[in-house]
């Protein structure tokens, strides 16, 4: 089994968006309940990423395990002037999780926005994901604020972290 983690600013990888989709939707699913409401958001999002990608104003970057996607990372820079860069899709598979590889991917997305002098990185996310926002906390995120919120389908408690670069 041969593991590589792959910036997306270099190549194209064919299914990547439903790839993608699959393990936010099985993840969600098993964990959380989340239903078809929720793998359809992130499908049509993703898409719409993809069809207005710019390699140098956003990072993807993949956890490929043989020829199968199995963590991403992405930041998405289209406002980061006015509102900070966001990071989106962040997933490790389970046959991943705990074994350093997402800190390994958000190291690597937050460096790219160290070199594209993005002053702030933001992201949403929802309370009971303690691993990641363990993650977060590690790397300087600072949780801004929470509130009630059914932007996943379902209604949790999303929160909003920040991470200021300079």
């Amino acid at each position: 089994m041969e593991l590589s983690i792959i910036d997306m600013g270099n190549s194209y990888i064919p299914g990547v968006i439903g790839q993608i989709t699959r393990l936010h939707a099985e993840y969600y699913y098993k964990n959380w309940g989340f239903d078809i409401y929720f793998e359809s958001k992130v499908a049509i999002e993703l898409s719409e990423f993809f069809r207005r990608y710019d390699k140098d104003r956003d990072g993807v970057w993949l956890a490929r395990l043989d020829d199968k996607i199995e963590g991403s990372i992405v930041i998405d820079g289209i406002g980061a002037s006015e509102k900070g860069a966001h990071l989106r899709w962040f997933i490790v598979s389970d046959i991943l999780r705990g074994k350093g590889i997402g800190k390994r991917l958000i190291h690597r997305a937050i460096n790219f926005c160290r070199e594209k002098n993005y002053g702030i990185v933001y992201l949403w996310t929802f309370k009971g994901l303690d691993a990641a926002r363990h993650l977060y906390e590690s790397v300087g995120f600072k949780l801004i604020k929470q509130q009630k919120g059914t932007q996943w389908g379902k209604e949790v408690i999303e929160q909003y972290f920040e991470l200021k670069l300079c």
